[in-house]
């Protein structure tokens, strides 16, 4: 059975930590990611810390900004250590900070692999999460993601499969070319057009149009250790959260 982890920011409207923790326990998880507002600092993390071990969860992946990633490099060390994080995504670049040439997005990738560096030291994988925009291309005719592993070859890949359909990509060939990097994958779904509106379009897992039972079939010929549930703007996190993982262990 594999994996099936849950990523954190699906629940950060429904407050508290504790309650949103002790509720994945019980539908089934074993394992959460977290990203950047929980670590913010020192009692954030001793909190997540107590309430990981009271609900026997884990937090084997984690997203850290790059900015943490370059300018506070034992600051995440040590939030790695304390919680367990074995590999480390980074998720995200806002749109003001976007390369608009592939050489840009390759530097891109050569900034994160230089990023990288101490935490591989440590022990630690390393990689990025994509968004859509990754998969869209260029006006020089560049896709982003390409550039960015291109010029990060040692870079995993934690394949978030919604965001590469929104961006126009065929998860399937990417999974195929670009499989040998997929360490972690996101599993979301996409609703029917004009469905869910008030959840900004997504579905819990097994409730739109993504083929999941075809996707697992080819992810797991590929590297992947962790498959993270996701929901960007759920109504009711306890509702995605036992759906999905119940669907997750149907594929």
């Amino acid at each position: 059975m594999p994996d099936f982890s849950y990523q954190l920011y699906s629940s950060r409207n429904f407050p508290p930590l504790s309650d949103t923790l002790a509720m994945l326990s019980r539908a089934g998880y074993k394992s959460v990611e977290g990203y950047g507002a929980l670590y913010a600092d020192a009692d954030k993390i001793r909190e997540l810390k107590a309430n990981l071990g009271s609900t026997n969860l884990t937090m084997p992946t984690g997203h850290f900004s790059i900015d943490m990633l370059e300018q506070d490099i034992p600051g995440v060390l040590a939030i790695a250590e304390a919680l367990g994080v074995e590999t480390i995504y980074c998720p995200y670049l806002p749109p003001d900070q976007r390369p608009t040439t592939g050489a840009g997005y390759a530097e891109l990738g050569q900034r994160l692999a230089a990023a990288s560096q101490p935490y591989r030291d440590a022990g630690l994988g390393f990689g990025w999460h994509n968004h859509d925009f990754e998969l869209q291309p260029l006006a020089d005719g560049t896709i982003p993601l390409v550039a960015i592993f291109e010029g990060g070859p040692d870079l995993e890949w934690e394949a978030d499969i919604a965001w590469v359909v929104k961006g126009g990509g065929d998860p399937l060939r990417w999974i195929a070319a670009l499989g040998d990097r997929i360490t972690s994958v996101h599993m979301k779904d996409i609703a029917a057009p004009g469905e869910n509106t008030d959840e900004d379009g997504w579905a819990d897992l097994g409730q739109g149009t993504v083929d999941w039972k075809g996707l697992m079939a080819a992810l797991t010929k590929t590297p992947v250790k962790h498959f993270v549930l996701e929901h960007d703007n759920p109504k009711d996190d306890a509702r995605f959260a036992e759906r999905s993982i119940a669907c997750a262990k149907t594929l």
